[in-house]
């Protein structure tokens, strides 16, 4: 049997195969399936974007298993009496085919979707009794939602929808009362911690990594990999501010790895993913001018060159041996740690001279980004694991050399502490170990004690208090939950049921940077 079906204004044959119905082709089963909430662009709409960028980096059921049997508590039907088992694959090939053009997602396109909450109506204070600066956000991925906890009492006082596959960490302004939260679909969403309402949300950018919120909180940068650029949005009405095009000085356009504040140094770092440049983008209107040219004379008041820029947003470049993907950054944010494209060692940059100073040997691809520091013997170090090795690094940030290599149970994901804490909180995400969580001294540097909260389960991502008194650990499962524990007996002391809860961020030690998270 042939038939001859009309679409997208072309002619498609297919032949069928004997008496069975003839096989529908993969872009018709998608506009009649799935474009309705994910967008005839495979951008996405109501439901998220279906594209090799974003679904390559999503955990979770296979998309199989989610076309067939849909998603609970989301608006993903089941289509498995819909559609057979050769169409459900024949969608997932259509769905990882890039995009052949990147459209346009520029001031104007972003701008155009803002949405502020017409319902809203800021509190004059606090609607709760609660302690404002110890409160957590919980991201619970079961479901995409946030709860928000009392850090006094462990209960919930809020629990709202967010964007679908939150992703980077949430930012706080200074004075802890907004909340800023990115899911992978570039959406950004505003919500008042007082009021416990949302006040809007904006998308600006169509596949995005993270943010960072700027010292006086007025600014959020977005880093993007699709398209390659950094979007800068008004905190208080979430107003396009700037998008800068990513290109190196080699002309490459590049994605942004992340992008984070350096509050002492009022600006934010970024990393370039397909180049090998660090760029610092000034968040003080009175930053010096930036001189990318030849300079004849540096001599105060006699400067003999054009800047590049200067002021607000002025832009440094900071060249490097290879593109990097991780950051850690000294506390007074002088040095940047970044992990080398191969994952197997460390470089140090020193960014008031902005050029590179030490290496590493941080074999096993080594977790920059949840690496934390504490005082070790008088000494200043920081810490952080292997995604790929079974063992934690310890280094002294003075020096530059690795002191200590403490093996643990599988490759970890997350490291957590506090500075009243005497210890410091590892967990192993990968492997058959996964249930496990190892407490460690920060002064001998041994492992204390293992925890396993729930036996077979997920566990990770630990998050202290403000005052460093309880640490929360999250079961990663769809009916998981978050523990809290005594952070000086280590006895448990009460868990909340939560839908997949990973990250747990805590006001104070967000907006105070805490030395025992990341930021």
């Amino acid at each position: 049997m042939i038939r001859f079906i009309a679409f997208s204004s072309a002619l498609v044959l297919f032949a069928g195969l004997g008496a069975a119905d003839p096989v529908v082709p993969a872009e018709q089963l998608y506009f009649e399936h799935c474009a309705a909430c994910h967008g005839t662009d495979r951008l996405g709409g109501t439901g998220p974007a279906l594209i090799p960028e974003t679904l390559k980096r999503m955990r979770g059921p296979k998309l199989a298993t989610v076309i067939g049997a849909g998603r609970a508590a989301t608006q993903m039907p089941a289509f498995g009496e819909t559609l057979t088992a050769e169409e459900i694959a024949a969608v997932i090939d259509y769905v990882k085919v890039p995009l052949k053009e990147v459209p346009d997602w520029g001031p104007a396109q972003i701008a155009a979707s803002r949405q502020l909450d017409p319902g809203y109506r800021p509190a004059a204070a606090p609607v709760f009794d609660a302690d404002p600066m110890n409160v957590f956000l919980v991201v619970e991925t079961g479901d995409h939602h946030v709860s928000v906890v009392d850090g006094d009492r462990f209960t919930v006082m809020d629990r709202f929808p967010t964007p679908f596959a939150v992703h980077g960490g949430p930012k706080f302004t200074p004075e802890g009362r907004f909340v800023f939260i990115m899911s992978r679909d570039g959406w950004v969403q505003k919500y008042d911690l007082w009021s416990l309402a949302e006040v809007g949300r904006i998308r600006a950018g169509l596949n995005s990594r993270n943010i960072a919120i700027s010292k006086d909180g007025r600014y959020l940068a977005v880093a993007n990999y699709l398209p390659r650029t950094l979007t800068i949005l008004s905190t208080a009405d979430l107003s396009v501010e700037r998008v800068f095009d990513v290109v190196a000085r080699n002309g490459e356009a590049s994605r942004v790895s992340a992008v984070y504040q350096a509050p002492q140094r009022d600006s934010f770092i970024l990393a370039l993913k397909d180049a090998p440049e660090i760029w610092e983008i000034a968040t003080d209107p009175a930053a010096e001018a930036v001189y990318e040219g030849k300079v004849h004379s540096y001599e105060k008041g006699m400067v003999e060159a054009l800047p590049s820029s200067e002021g607000l947003f002025a832009l440094r470049r900071i060249e490097v041996g290879e593109p990097i993907d991780d950051f850690f950054f000294t506390p007074d944010y002088r040095h940047l740690i970044g992990a080398s494209r191969d994952g197997a060692r460390g470089v140090v940059v020193n960014l008031h001279v902005g050029r590179e100073i030490a290496e590493l040997p941080l074999p096993g691809l080594p977790h920059l980004g949840s690496g934390i520091s504490w005082f070790n013997d008088g000494r200043r170090v920081m810490a952080t694991p292997h995604l790929k090795e079974a063992r934690l690094s310890v280094i002294d940030i003075e020096t530059w050399q690795v002191v200590k290599t403490i093996e643990t149970l599988g490759p970890g994901f997350f490291l957590r502490s506090h500075e009243n804490a005497a210890h410091v909180w590892a967990d192993v995400f990968f492997g058959p170990n996964r249930d496990a969580v190892h407490v460690i001294d920060k002064q001998s540097l041994g492992i204390v004690k293992t925890l396993r909260p729930v036996p077979g389960a997920t566990v990770a991502h630990v998050e202290f208090d403000r005052d460093g008194r309880h640490a929360l650990v999250s079961v990663w499962e769809d009916d998981g939950a978050v523990i809290v524990y005594d952070a000086a007996t280590l006895e448990e002391v009460t868990r909340l049921p939560m839908r997949k809860p990973s990250g747990k961020y805590n006001v104070w030690n967000k907006v105070t940077f805490s030395e025992g998270t990341s930021h």
